[in-house]
């Protein structure tokens, strides 16, 4: 017989939030290293010291026996998918400010609820579907198509980029909590960071003497393809931190989604967003502009109703969206 999921929502929406927490602080460590160091370094780093972190507590939580799994494929499919959505975003980052790029992620809830129709055979009514179509309204505001290209601070691609990372994290949320009936969370994030391990030293073996960065070369595309540094003194404990804190994401998000329903804990994620506005204003000097603030309105809206509307029906479909880092 299979497990049921837990549901501990008071302790899960704990966790979330401490989740959230660092996962801003991930993002704005990130965005600051964008400027001297390659992300496939960055990404290795974190990851090498979040795996033996992880590794530990695995081996607290019952011994690393627990690492043996029946559903390797699945689990595999699931860090393919995550290590894509990290990997786009954290390029986006490079470019774009941080609240904007955060709030074009946060349309992965809507893509979802679509995704829910074809995937696990949901009806979705037209209270919801009206909810995604404006949160999608909100999306094209930020893309600001009647912008000449000249006008953007970066290009069209890199704008699209955090779209493309919430809809490969909205693929693999949909199989986060039916992996963690059999998984602990410690388990599925040291499968996660060794995800990211294969595909850093993937990037390094292919680019990691900066072969393919040129004077001409973009913000985003020199952060993933410039060469690998030595980092200086004082970055060191930077990056030590990185990778502290990705364990702690990695174990954070895994948790909750396995002690909570989704649509108990999803909602709470949406306090990454002032946290990201307010690291882009104290760190990076930077406010939303016009289009941007009218955006993260809608899909802010968009986002809750879906939620609460879930919740209304008491559904038990996965709906988070932040388990991205």
């Amino acid at each position: 017989m299979t497990a049921a999921p837990q549901n501990r929502a008071g302790l899960a929406i704990l966790i979330i939030l401490v989740g959230m927490f660092s996962i801003s602080l991930n993002d704005m460590i990130i965005k600051q290293l964008s400027g001297g160091y390659p992300l496939h370094e960055i990404v290795f780093a974190r990851s090498a010291i979040g795996i033996l972190i992880g590794l530990a507590i695995v081996q607290i939580e019952g011994g690393l026996h627990l690492l043996k799994t029946d559903e390797p494929w699945p689990h595999a499919l699931r860090g393919v998918l995550i290590v894509t959505s990290n990997m786009t975003f954290f390029v986006a980052l490079a470019a774009l400010p941080l609240a904007e790029a955060t709030a074009l992620f946060f349309v992965a809830p809507l893509v979802i609820t679509l995704l829910s129709i074809p995937m696990l055979g949901e009806k979705v009514g037209p209270m919801r579907l009206g909810a995604v179509a404006v949160g999608f309204v909100g999306v094209v505001i930020m893309q600001r198509p009647w912008a000449s290209s000249d006008a953007l601070d970066v290009s069209r691609w890199v704008l699209l980029l955090p779209i493309v990372a919430a809809v490969t994290y909205a693929l693999n949320q949909l199989m986060t909590r039916k992996l963690g009936v059999k998984a602990k969370a410690s388990v599925m994030s040291v499968y996660i960071q060794a995800a990211f391990i294969v595909v850093s030293v993937g990037f390094f073996l292919a680019a990691g003497d900066g072969r393919y960065v040129d004077a001409g070369s973009g913000a985003s595309s020199t952060f993933l393809l410039r060469a690998w540094v030595w980092p200086a003194a004082g970055d060191a404990w930077v990056f030590l931190a990185l990778g502290t804190n990705s364990a702690v994401i990695g174990y954070c998000l895994s948790q909750a989604y396995r002690l909570g329903d989704a649509a108990t804990v999803a909602p709470f994620e949406y306090v990454l967003l002032p946290l990201a506005m307010f690291w882009g204003y104290v760190v990076f000097g930077d406010l939303p502009v016009l289009e941007v603030w009218i955006g993260i309105a809608l899909i802010l809206f968009a986002g809750l109703f879906v939620f609460l509307r879930e919740r209304h029906k008491a559904r038990a479909i996965t709906r988070g969206y932040a388990a991205r880092r």
